[in-house]
């Protein structure tokens, strides 16, 4: 399990480089606009690194016994689906309409993958699939804050598991997972060399998403504590989502009212607003997601009161405040 996850590392890393290296040549390049929170034209794209190294990983944990095909076949093939739609996106901006029509189809097969009944209950955990996509989207604003996130889910989710003896197969895909965003965030690392683009960021959604369901699968109080560690997005997008639907404001439309693309403004630093944050997930969310492992019978109250901060402080920060025009 450690070897492969290893290896995806690697792969992640070099084949960064790689697309890197091809967007500039054929300057695919995000190119700097009112609604950024970048200043130099900057290649897109590296988030294929991972979709590459993470589906080659959990395959050969197949192979080996260590992730179950029905895990692998939700997270892959859905997965793959997700990341395509991105990553056409990305080079002929497709209608919103389409990419939702992509996200439910590969959520649906997600959920019936993992045994999951035809319910209203489930209704709910596809809704959810496709939020998570469009939630990473919505948080990959700065250098390094979405691949650092997703990290800390997929290792700090992997290391409760094993405290907890969770679902071995989730644990390993996890593990892999976390790994092959580790090889992009080297090079996502403010100052960013390169951007995850729409293919990389909703597959990272994507994935976290189905491997919460599959943890919850065997063991319901998991939803709760895999909802805790990605509490930052979770609350910082939820509110910033809210607030300009209740100022009737285009909701999919590019914008800068994020609490974390106000910090990133008033610090003047990319790197501080994600260094900060990973300061919050290590050090409040991932001991309160232990201390609810360790007492399942009160995770939702523990959850209550780990995410009682969080959201106030991403409302100070200015989370879906109107923008100056």
């Amino acid at each position: 399990m450690f070897v492969i996850a290893a290896a995806a590392l690697l792969v992640s890393t070099v084949v960064t480089g790689a697309v890197r290296r091809f967007a500039l040549a054929r300057g695919m390049l995000d190119v700097p606009n009112d609604r950024s929170s970048h200043i130099a034209p900057t290649p897109r794209g590296g988030g294929v690194a991972i979709v590459i190294a993470a589906t080659i990983g959990c395959l050969f944990a197949l192979l080996l016994g260590l992730v179950p095909l029905r895990l692998c076949l939700a997270l892959s093939i859905g997965g793959a689906a997700v990341a395509t739609i991105g990553f056409l996106d990305d080079r002929y901006r497709l209608s919103a309409g389409l990419r939702l029509l992509v996200h439910f189809a590969a959520a649906i097969w997600a959920v019936g993958c993992l045994g999951y009944e035809i319910s209203w209950l489930n209704a709910v955990a596809v809704v959810a699939v496709v939020w998570a996509v469009n939630l990473f989207n919505f948080m990959d604003g700065i250098d390094g804050l979405a691949a650092s996130e997703a990290v800390f889910i997929a290792w700090a989710g992997a290391s409760l598991g094993l405290v907890a003896g969770g679902s071995p197969g989730v644990i390993s895909a996890a593990l892999i997972f976390g790994a092959a965003c580790g090889g992009f965030l080297l090079w996502n690392w403010p100052p960013a060399k390169i951007f995850m683009g729409d293919a990389g960021s909703g597959y990272v959604g994507y994935f976290i998403a189905v491997l919460a369901l599959a943890a919850a699968r065997e063991q319901p109080p998991n939803l709760v504590v895999w909802s805790m560690l990605a509490a930052l997005f979770v609350v910082d997008a939820t509110i910033t989502l809210a607030r300009r639907f209740l100022r009737s404001e285009r909701v999919m439309e590019a914008h800068r009212s994020h609490a974390y693309q106000w910090l990133a403004r008033r610090w003047n630093s990319h790197r501080r607003v994600t260094v900060v944050a990973g300061l919050v997930n290590l050090l409040w969310l991932l001991p309160c997601a232990l201390l609810a492992i360790l007492h399942p019978d009160r995770a939702v109250w523990i959850a209550a009161a780990a995410l009682t901060p969080i959201v106030a402080a991403v409302i100070v920060a200015g989370a879906g405040r109107r923008e100056a025009r």
